[in-house]
Order: C-alpha cells, then structure tokens, then sequence
C-alpha cells in the first residue's frame, strides 16, 4: 500500500508534470472508483491543474477549484505518460480504474491490481467533503506534530502501540509497512500498550517516526512513478524481510501473521528477545 512518504513523492511528481495543464478529457474504466456523482467527473474538463496537495494517504488535485481527491489503496498506483492513447478506455474487469488526459499530450492513469477494488476517486468542491479526508489525524510531517502532542496522545490510548500509528483518525499516512520501520527503529514491541510507554520510549518513538518518513520522502524524491515501489522495498530495515538477517543485530527479522496482514520485527531489538506469538499459527495448531 502506498504510504505517506510514496504519495508524497507521486505528489511531487505530480506538481512537475501536471501544474499548470487543462484537462482535455477523463475516462472512467470502472464505475466502482468513483466515490462522487456531483459534480461529474467532466466537470473537471477544460479546467486548469492549480496545484496538489496530500492529506494523508490521499492526494488532492486543485483543477479550477474543484477538487479531484483519490486514495491509491492496498494496491493501487498513478502511472504517469508522457504520450496518452486517443482511443476511449473500455470497461472492464482489469486494472485500469480511471484515466485523466491533459493538455499536453500526457497524462495518468489509476489502476488497481487484484481482485477487492478499493480505488477510491471523488470530485467535490473541498477536499475536507471526502469522509476519510475530514477524520484525518495530525500530519507527521507538520510542525502540530511534537513530542508533547505525541506523549498526549499515546498517554490516554490503550490500544497497541502499532494500531495507533496506523490509525489513520490519529495520525495520518502510516501505514502497516512504516509502522514496522518506525517500531523497529524505536525499539518498541508492536504490542506494547501506548498508555505504558515511559517519556524516554514515546520521545524515541517521535524521533523515529519523523527521521523515518523523512529518509523515505527523500530516498524517493524526484524518481518517477514506476520507481517508487522498488524504492520503497529496498529501503525497509525489516517490513517484508521475514527470515533476513537484522541490520542492526544480526538476528533473524520474524514475523507475526494476521488473517490480512503480517509484521515484521526484530526480537532482539525490539522484545528482550522474546518472540511473539503468531496468533495465526497459534489458532491452527489448537
């Protein structure tokens, strides 16, 4: 899935290429990616590309005041085409969701791999009018985002320390994959209760988090779009290295599997050297 520092840099990528364009035309692949009605997706048509920001995981396109506002998913993508095809998108079960046309000659694509389609694109006057935009938490890379607003945070949370920040109502643009990073480089067990973190564990946590995400928006800044991902994987310390070897120790990187998901972690870093449970593996052998 995407993450903050990746839809930061397809932002970017986006403000170089696009800013500036009219877009000539939008072709809807599949009906299911449009979250909006009114206005219409041709309402955007004739209209100038002003700026981009990101709120989160989303990303936001100012085009003549409305806004075309997506959310890239657990496997969606923009492709980017210096040349685009003239001939109209079919509808279809494929991977194409959307595609817009600019002024000139280029353009992107949203595309969505497998089968549970969560491309989500919405058109609407403000960007604070898509639900998930509007519940967004504090941004980590912004100024709010300090170590006092953190320990406050975590200090009346008793969830586990990995679904806070994950939680995209609490902060906003991390996901599964940086979460491991960021734990890993605090130390931090994935299921510590945030409440019983001490002021030493939750500043290390803050450090971690912002040198983290901003190592990765650099490592990606400026690379195109098709780079991205590749980028992504070859900078993580131990998210999606099971069995690998730790950069920092040299043990075995271990994982915990969910029924969707799993993490990564380091046990000597991260839990005394105790190794957690996989609750998968827990329910299968009962």
């Amino acid at each position: 899935m995407p993450e903050l520092p990746e839809v930061e840099s397809l932002g970017g990528f986006l403000r170089e290429h696009a800013v500036g364009q009219a877009v000539t035309r939008v072709d809807v692949a599949g009906i299911e990616v449009l979250k909006t009605y009114d206005p219409p997706v041709t309402a955007l048509v004739g209209m100038t590309v002003d700026g981009v920001r990101r709120h989160g995981k989303f990303l936001d396109l100012d085009v003549g005041g409305l806004h075309l506002v997506f959310h890239l998913a657990r496997a969606g993508w923009l492709r980017w085409r210096d040349e685009l095809p003239s001939t109209p998108l079919k509808p279809g079960k494929g991977p194409m969701g959307l595609r817009v046309h600019l002024s000139g000659g280029g353009g992107f694509d949203l595309t969505e791999q497998g089968t549970r389609k969560r491309l989500a694109v919405y058109v609407v006057h403000s960007a604070e009018e898509v639900p998930g935009v509007a519940r967004l938490g504090v941004d980590p890379m912004s100024e709010e985002f300090t170590v006092d607003w953190l320990a406050a945070l975590l200090g009346s949370d008793r969830s586990q320390v990995k679904g806070v920040l994950r939680d995209q109502s609490k902060i906003a643009g991390i996901g599964n994959a940086y979460s491991d990073e960021v734990l890993h480089v605090a130390k931090l067990s994935p299921f510590r209760p945030a409440s019983n973190l001490s002021a030493d564990e939750v500043s290390r946590l803050h450090a971690a988090i912002v040198e983290t995400l901003r190592d990765a928006v650099q490592r990606s800044q400026g690379l195109p779009t098709t780079e991205l991902k590749d980028a992504k994987r070859v900078g993580m310390r131990v998210h999606g290295r099971t069995g690998q070897r730790c950069p920092e120790c040299d043990d075995v990187v271990r994982e915990v599997s969910f029924a969707d998901s799993s993490l990564q972690y380091c046990a000597t870093c991260q839990t005394g050297g105790k190794p957690l449970a996989d609750r998968r593996l827990s329910r299968l052998l009962k």
